[in-house]
């Protein structure tokens, strides 16, 4: 594990998670899955109580029966119609030692809730965590913060990017910092680019109507994949807290400028249910980055992310420069050697180095070197929002992402994100990059873990 806080924990006194929106698909997919294995493993107590709460009607057995889950949990959820009287009924089933409000609502109606929730009587007893994205630009994020901080300080507010609780991305920091033989070379001397891709077999399904009006670059890049980024480029924090990891990542958004931007969309999106006949908006974004700092200065950054594509995974690659070929007679140098960290679907790190073939001559090999967790460890592997619910209800922010971080990542991609042409290209298929550089052919992973 990469923190602390993330070892397995039992139960400490009576807690009230309340689920605004709790008859939408996001509570139904994962929320009410993971709470009940956070149920099984004793970190949610058996005298805890599930609530949701939404504008629909139901009686307790019918919330209840939404769920599939076990009778024993389903007699620790119950329903409440609406936020008014929300305060009483739960003072009535009360006392709690933590109260946790996840607003699973569409994202204009965030700083109406939290100033619904303030004047029903809810101060400080309660963390409230908000699901991306988290505004549209710089300035409605900047708006929505000062909104929400009218009322709740920025100690009692948990933003979301589930990606964060992903496995394989916790343990970045751990194989960069933990491991003094990377650490030394995670820098410009050594690595000749940063790759991110992230790819989608599907296209937009019943998601239209918001994706239309998001796109890609700000439904991935500006929140998972520049997460992603910080991780894999920050200095060594002072500590594993929250807020001196923060504040490096913090000090990589800074530094970063956007160089060249292209966008595309996929040939028959305009037909998606909820899509505007005309729209514009990119299913397909590939992006150039640098980051001004002494770490990073003259490497590359690759992001590319996009729907409807030939496969299916999220993948960080680093590609270290080529060694010389005065030796082994290589005449372009010898290959280079690369570090994958295969964040989805199947969870892995991949050392690729170079070898020797078997036989009498000299001849190279490409070996990989792959630590997998489906194959490392007996244990399932969590899923994301078991994390972020069990961080939640501790009050731990590490894995979550702060107003500082959620403003300066809009303010790098705001004048970007309808930058350019759209291209456009088949389903199945993988546009051509505008750029110069070789792509790490992650695909060659795919079956590697």
């Amino acid at each position: 594990m990469l923190f602390e806080h993330l070892g397995s924990a039992s139960a400490e006194g009576k807690s009230a998670i309340v689920i605004l929106g709790a008859s939408g698909d996001l509570a139904k997919r994962k929320l009410m899955p993971a709470l009940s294995v956070l149920r099984k493993q004793g970190m949610i107590s058996e005298d805890s109580i599930i609530t949701g709460v939404g504008r629909s009607k139901f009686t307790d057995e019918e919330f209840r029966d939404r769920f599939e889950i076990s009778d024993d949990f389903k007699n620790q959820l119950f329903y409440h119609h609406g936020i008014q009287g929300l305060k009483d009924y739960l003072n009535e089933k009360g006392p709690f030692q933590r109260m946790i409000f996840f607003l699973s609502l569409p994202p204009s109606s965030y700083s109406g809730t939290v100033e619904q929730l303030y004047n029903e009587g809810f101060r400080e007893e309660i963390n409230i965590v908000i699901e991306k994205p988290f505004g549209r630009d710089y300035e409605s994020a900047r708006k929505l913060n000062e909104s929400i901080h009218r009322y709740y300080p920025e100690k009692q507010i948990f933003r979301s990017d589930h990606y964060l609780a992903k496995e394989a991305v916790q343990n970045i920091l751990i194989f960069r910092f933990a491991n003094s033989i990377f650490e030394a070379s995670w820098n410009n001397n050594y690595i000749e680019s940063i790759q991110i891709s992230a790819f989608e077999t599907l296209g937009v399904e019943e998601r239209g109507s918001y994706f239309d009006q998001a796109g890609s670059i700000r439904d991935m890049i500006q929140n998972h994949l520049l997460q992603m980024l910080c991780l894999i480029t920050m200095d060594p924090p002072i500590s594993l807290n929250a807020t001196d990891i923060r504040v490096q990542k913090t000090g990589i958004l800074k530094t970063i400028e956007i160089e060249e931007v292209s966008r595309g969309q996929y040939n028959g999106y305009l037909e998606e249910k909820g899509v505007s006949p005309d729209s514009d908006t990119e299913t397909w974004a590939e992006m150039k980055l640098k980051i001004n700092n002494h770490r990073w200065a003259g490497v590359p950054i690759y992001i590319r992310t996009g729907k409807a594509l030939n496969r299916k995974g999220t993948e960080i690659g680093l590609k270290f420069k080529k060694r010389p070929h005065a030796l082994y007679n290589a005449p372009d140098g010898t290959p280079s050697n690369e570090i994958i960290f295969k964040v989805q679907p199947s969870a892995g790190i991949i050392l690729q180095l170079n070898g020797k073939n078997p036989g009498m001559d000299l001849q190279l090999a490409r070996t990989d070197m792959a630590f997998c967790y489906n194959s490392s460890f007996k244990d399932e592997i969590p899923e994301a929002y078991q994390k972020l619910l069990a961080d939640a209800l501790k009050g731990d922010h590490t894995l979550f992402v702060s107003s500082i971080e959620t403003e300066t990542a809009w303010q790098k991609i705001d004048g970007i994100m309808n930058k350019g042409k759209l291209i456009h290209y088949d389903k199945g298929c993988v546009p051509k990059s505008i750029f110069d550089n070789i792509w790490i052919d992650f695909e060659r992973y795919k079956n590697t873990c």
